[in-house]
């Protein structure tokens, strides 16, 4: 069978064409191995940490991002950009890179902790866990080399170095749950396994045909890439307030046992954009060549494309809100039987997420990529807003609810206050009220 496929696809499609084909089957095959075996690792750790412990780790985790951004001073973007339009000059990009995030990286560690202890200060937990965790922040340079198997289309190579080290981390992490290690342990695993990728990325690297030694720093480049890099810095924590401020709140405003509920909640409603990232990353070329053919058949792909995304979303959504609190139990266990309420609030927030990487590919064709900072600045404000005023009385619920409106605000409702996006809302409109399914009918 797979002969015959590979048989059809080598007729069928270019050289080229045939590159991308495979690209997408490793990034895909990679999504779901780690998906399954991470998604026991995880119930298993949440059931042994306890919710408690597990909130806390979560919290910890979340604030150790906030300050990642800052990494946007050498934009992965304009890196493999530059690596696709000039690999002969790959040492100077990569090493340039390199270095700029590696002073980023000081400055992460550096604010991470500061502000942990700031915060949390009688809480020396909670200060432990984003110290050990923050220490990966020096490791944030080395993606320059994941950045130059893309800009080839070869990403297998990563893969199984990412592959190899995530087997190595998940029999540590196993062990580490037979033995009944502390939760520090667990902390210093998410580094050691940053590490270990270092390591895997470095030694394929070398293996074909490259040389990490040859890695220059270049001050004109560096000074380009710092001007064009810079506005994105304050798009991206816009973007980390958006999607992880809620857990950081909840861990200030109601504690680590509401973190844990609401972080079990959460994790399983990211169990699904995995299929919409797929559906779209295969079908977005074909739209983007519409566009160069005609408005209609480029709008008439982006509504098809935003139907079967709303479809995908109401058979995940429903069951779930009706099935929540079992499956919550199923995975975890009785302890974060409150989980199964937030789940079924949370779970609505992929409606709007699913439809925004459709938009993502609207706004990028049409050139109005200003719109995407604006919306995501206006959510990121409205979930801070409402978090505030909604976790005191409600905890993990309200701070569910927040998320779902600030979702629904930012990528769907401010659509329609710019006549330049309003097309865009009433396709999403569309596809929400499952019209394409009344005009079969």
């Amino acid at each position: 069978m797979l002969k015959k496929l590979a048989a059809v696809i080598h007729r069928k499609y270019s050289a080229d064409q045939r590159k991308v084909i495979t690209n997408i089957g490793w990034l895909s095959a990679e999504r779901v191995f780690r998906m399954a075996v991470g998604f026991l690792t995880l119930a298993w750790t949440a059931r042994y940490l306890g919710v408690d412990q597990f909130g806390s780790l979560n919290y910890a985790l979340a604030f150790a991002a906030m300050f990642s951004p800052l990494f946007q001073l050498a934009s992965d973007q304009i890196t493999f950009r530059d690596l696709v339009n000039s690999p002969e000059a790959k040492e100077k990009i990569i090493g340039t890179s390199f270095l700029i995030k590696f002073i980023a990286g000081i400055f992460v560690f550096f604010l991470s902790v500061a502000s942990i202890i700031l915060l949390q200060r009688s809480n020396p937990l909670i200060c432990k866990l984003v110290i050990i965790l923050a220490t990966s922040s020096f490791l944030g340079g080395f993606v320059g080399i994941e950045l130059w198997f893309q800009s080839q289309v070869e990403v297998k190579y990563t893969i199984w170095a990412r592959n190899s080290v995530f087997v190595v981390a998940t029999a540590l992490r196993v062990a580490l749950l037979e033995l009944e290690a502390p939760i520090e342990f667990f902390a210093w695993l998410v580094v050691i396994e940053s590490l270990l990728n270092v390591f895997g990325f470095i030694i394929v690297f070398q293996l074909t045909g490259n040389n990490i030694l040859a890695w220059q720093f270049d001050w004109k480049l560096a000074k380009d890439l710092i001007q064009i890099s810079f506005p994105l810095i304050f798009s991206t924590f816009a973007i980390v307030i958006y999607m992880r401020i809620d857990q950081i709140m909840l861990g200030q405003l109601a504690g680590a046992q509401s973190v844990g509920t609401y972080s079990a909640a959460v994790r399983l409603s990211e169990l699904w954009p995995f299929a919409s990232t797929i559906i779209v990353k295969s079908l977005a070329p074909s739209i983007i060549a519409a566009k160069k053919v005609s408005e209609d058949s480029y709008y008439g792909k982006l509504q098809k494309l935003c139907n079967l995304q709303a479809l995908l979303v109401y058979c995940i959504a429903i069951p779930m809100t009706f099935l929540s609190t079992p499956f919550v139990v199923l995975v975890f266990g009785q302890a974060y039987e409150p989980a199964g309420v937030v789940l079924s609030i949370h779970i609505w927030s992929s409606m709007f997420l699913f439809l925004g990487y459709v938009k993502e590919i609207w706004i990028t064709t049409e050139g109005i990529t200003w719109f995407a900072f604006s919306f995501t600045i206006v959510g990121a404000a409205m979930n801070v807003l409402l978090n505030f005023v909604l976790i005191p009385p409600y905890k993990e619920v309200g701070a569910a609810l927040a998320t779902v409106i600030s979702y629904s605000l930012a990528d769907y409702v401010l659509c329609f206050f710019y006549p330049s996006t309003r097309r865009f809302g009433w396709i999403m409109t569309q596809a929400m009220s499952l019209n394409f399914i009344k005009n079969r009918a």
